[in-house]
């Protein structure tokens, strides 16, 4: 079941949501797709990817992520800043500013993002002792799986799936680029954390347009991230 982020809600629709009732005479909150329909109101939908120095979260840090509004051009984006990776912040400050983001959002969609993106994003906020959002506050998408069982590919990856279908767009991981945003200051730094921002960029955009060719086939069923 859909469920409604109340972090996007002003405090008058937050109290509609509550205590007013659908057309089944259940609670809005009881019946958010009817609060949806019946309100005229959007699920705010977002399109989330990160970086990081490594797979794993308790060897790498988090460089950059994006998250895409649905339908429009605006993302939300940040970057772990050279002072903070170099006096041992590492990436506290950029996880704070990542949570106000993802709350603005009732859905947020990604790719291998069950496996790799929220449970690193977790595990450096629980680390950091961050308050990351909790069970069933924010819906979260696998756009992978839809591919998996929508689509015969040799591979499920994210630049298959969109070269196959004519989505252009995708450029690759450079290692160097990595490494020298993790290693190096100064000039050498700030190329490599602006090459990997823009990776981050074109993954979030290809990702919405392989999700809107997809989603009329797909059933609609979201998990809580």
């Amino acid at each position: 079941m859909v469920k409604i982020n109340p972090h996007t809600m002003l405090k008058k629709e937050m109290l509609e949501y509550l205590t007013g009732r659908c057309k089944h005479s259940h609670l809005y909150c009881e019946h958010p797709n009817c609060y949806l329909k019946e309100k005229g109101k959007k699920l705010r939908i977002g399109f989330i990817d990160i970086e990081a120095s490594n797979l794993k979260a308790n060897f790498g840090v988090m460089l950059t992520y994006c998250i895409k509004v649905h339908g429009e051009d605006k993302i939300y984006e940040g970057v772990i800043k050279a002072e903070d990776l170099r006096n041992g912040v590492f990436d506290k400050n950029l996880c704070k500013q990542l949570i106000k983001d993802m709350l603005k959002f009732d859905l947020l969609i990604g790719y291998y993002s069950t496996k790799y993106d929220i449970p690193f994003i977790r595990s450096r906020c629980l680390f950091h002792k961050l308050d990351f959002p909790i069970y069933k506050t924010i819906n979260h998408k696998d756009l992978y799986y839809m591919v998996k069982r929508l689509l015969s590919l040799h591979r499920n990856s994210l630049e298959v799936a969109t070269k196959f279908l004519g989505i252009k767009g995708k450029n690759h991981v450079m290692g160097q680029e990595w490494n020298q945003a993790v290693m190096c200051s100064g000039e050498k730094f700030e190329k490599a954390i602006a090459y990997i921002i823009d990776h981050n960029r074109k993954d979030v955009v290809i990702t919405e347009k392989l999700y809107n060719k997809l989603k009329e086939f797909d059933r609609g069923i979201v998990k809580s991230i």
